[in-house]
């Protein structure tokens, strides 16, 4: 548990193949069901001070209380997830914590924090001292909730039927 933002409630994978990724958690490890969203809407995305034109899609399933989700940038825009394919990295690309303001949570950082890439309800923040992954501070609005506790459900008891549901 984070003394600054609470558990981490989501890891959050960069991967190269969507449907590759999932079966790999399906089959492999387990976990399920995946709630593909094809089309990603980031509200006002801003990477590194502009516009963030990023095109992306995402699988989220939960293990428990811990939320995996699967990252495919299908674009070449600039964006935190473009950076790392640039290096040729895939995997563990940041730890979520869902807090309730992100202003509130960012203010109260140690040292001054660059905010990668930010929208109405998400914000990436610079890690460079540990390098691996960012964190991601996911705000813990009404929709977000709804739509993280409908995934959560969906997994207690999940024995492997339905397992990639499209939403969007």
């Amino acid at each position: 548990m984070s003394r600054l933002f609470g558990p981490v409630m989501q890891n959050g994978y960069l991967v190269d193949d969507l449907d590759r990724a999932i079966a790999h958690w399906v089959e492999v490890m387990g976990v399920g069901p995946f709630f593909v969203i094809p089309d990603v809407r980031m509200v006002d995305p801003v990477y590194r001070g502009q516009p963030c034109a990023a095109e992306i899609s995402i699988a989220l399933a939960n293990s428990g209380d811990l939320q995996i989700e699967l990252v495919l940038q299908k674009n070449a825009a600039p964006s935190v997830y473009r950076e790392w394919l640039d290096e040729g990295r895939l995997g563990l690309h940041h730890v979520g914590f869902f807090v309730d303001d992100i202003e509130a949570c960012v203010a109260a950082l140690p040292a001054p924090v660059e905010r990668l890439q930010h929208g109405r309800n998400f914000c990436y923040i610079d890690t460079v001292g540990h390098p691996g992954t960012m964190v991601e501070l996911i705000q813990r609005d009404a929709g977000m909730r709804g739509l993280f506790d409908m995934i959560r459900a969906a997994s207690v008891g999940w024995q492997g039927e339905d397992p990639v549901r499209r939403l969007g």
